[in-house]
């Protein structure tokens, strides 16, 4: 059957910073779909370049369910597309979505980042379909594919362009806050806080550069045995939707008091920083006030972001709420112990021994299990490419823009031997 957008209407809400949502848009365009794309403040007008299919929402977000089912009739949507499922205006096209019979398309980061990006049809994170597949319904969709797993390329990633997309955007929301009085952000900071966020965090980046470094040399040359705590972003839809804490420093004492009462005395513990963190939440000063309290602190450590793979290669062991990050922990063989939802918490590869039975002995995951998922995960969900490069818009629009007119959702298309062939990923000249 060919693939064409023929027949089909999509109607895009909020992505990625910069220009992805408006290349794939265009790209749908050429197979024949309609396309239009709804901005809700000034930073998302600013990334979707042609007037005629943009249109702006400028009034209160209690009025966007009612502007969404009029959009839908008029323009005969077929598909809703959007990045993250939990904000509050995608939450309600959600809802719309499976109450008219619609096909949903969730982009999200990958859940083997950074060298891949996700899209699911339904939700995405606790919200997807592979909470509810077991490895058994996994293996078996594995054995219509004679594929092996693709490595990753040597060298990928766009830290560096998500940042500047990132500040690029909230100037432009900043600026043009005027245009569109009903916006609110879908965090609780306003436009112009999240904007000195961004621009700080790019200014002190050569600072965290050289802290990190000397951090990360001091702990590689103490020799004492380490487990990782891989930090996550407080107001990242994962932790605020699918975890138990209602703040990070809820977990921070959960895992302080755990180490303390069960790792042997000789081990440190070693807390990295999300890549992306800014400062809203005072972390360190938080961590070292639990070290003090539970008289741990010259075996407490704290690193600001930074790349993973250094500290991995150093660790015994784990913990996270439910970062995507744990998925590097299970490609080496680490033991991990998670806290919130994940599509990666199954009890094949995941320990749920209390912290500190954990600390003391944590147990290994099933290896081979582990592969057998993150080969699902690649043979259906996981597109390679990325959102925030030149390179990796190419490579992701290259392959996904077939899955999305596809009749089948990435986990039927590999149960019913519809796949198609799974592009691979290449070195970087």
């Amino acid at each position: 059957m060919r693939v064409s957008g023929q027949g089909r209407s999509f109607l895009f809400l909020q992505g990625p910073h910069g220009p992805f949502f408006y290349r794939l848009g265009k790209m749908l365009c050429a197979a024949g779909a309609d396309v239009h794309r709804v901005g809700f403040n000034r930073g998302d007008q600013a990334f979707w370049p042609d007037r005629a299919s943009y249109i702006p929402f400028r009034d209160k977000v209690e009025l966007w369910p009612a502007k969404l089912d009029a959009l839908i009739a008029e323009l005969g949507i077929t598909d809703i597309v959007l990045y993250g499922d939990t904000r509050p205006v995608h939450a309600a096209a959600v809802t719309a979505a499976h109450t008219r019979g619609l096909t949903l398309h969730v982009f999200e980061e990958g859940y083997l980042r950074p060298y891949w990006v996700t899209y699911e049809r339904g939700g995405s994170n606790g919200n997807s379909r592979l909470m509810r597949l077991s490895l058994e319904d996994m293996r078996a969709a594995l054995a219509r594919s004679p594929s092996d797993q693709p490595d990753a390329p040597t060298s990928w990633g766009d830290m560096r362009q998500h940042i500047f997309w990132g500040a690029f955007y909230h100037w432009f929301v900043f600026i043009g806050a005027r245009a569109y009085p009903g916006y609110r952000p879908h965090r609780a900071l306003t436009v112009w806080q999240e904007a000195k966020l961004h621009l700080r965090r790019l200014v002190l980046q050569p600072f965290h550069r050289w802290e990190r470094m000397l951090r990360t040399t001091l702990i590689r040359h103490s020799g004492h045995p380490l487990h990782l705590v891989l930090l996550q972003l407080e107001h990242d839809a994962s932790f605020r939707t699918h975890s138990p804490f209602q703040s990070m420093t809820e977990f921070l004492a959960l895992v302080m008091e755990g180490f303390a009462a069960g790792a042997p005395q000789h081990h440190h513990l070693v807390f990295k920083a999300h890549p992306l963190e800014d400062g809203r939440v005072p972390l360190r000063a938080e961590i070292r006030r639990l070290a003090q309290l539970h008289g741990v602190e010259a075996r407490v450590h704290y690193i600001p972001g930074g790349k993973l793979g250094t500290l991995l290669n150093l660790a015994r062991s784990a913990v996270t709420v439910n970062s995507t990050a744990g998925q590097q922990v299970l490609w080496r063989g680490l033991p991990l112990r998670t806290f919130g939802a994940a599509v990666y918490a199954k009890p094949e590869f995941v320990s749920d021994q209390p912290l500190p039975a954990f600390f003391a002995a944590p147990t290994r995951p099933d290896l081979r299990a582990y592969r057998d998922f993150r080969r699902y995960l690649l043979e259906t969900s996981q597109v390679p490419g990325g959102f925030y490069s030149a390179r990796g818009r190419r490579e992701l629009l290259r392959q996904v823009t077939d899955m999305m007119l596809s009749p089948d959702d990435p986990y039927d298309a590999l149960r019913l031997g519809n796949a198609a062939h799974r592009q691979q990923l290449h070195p970087v000249a």
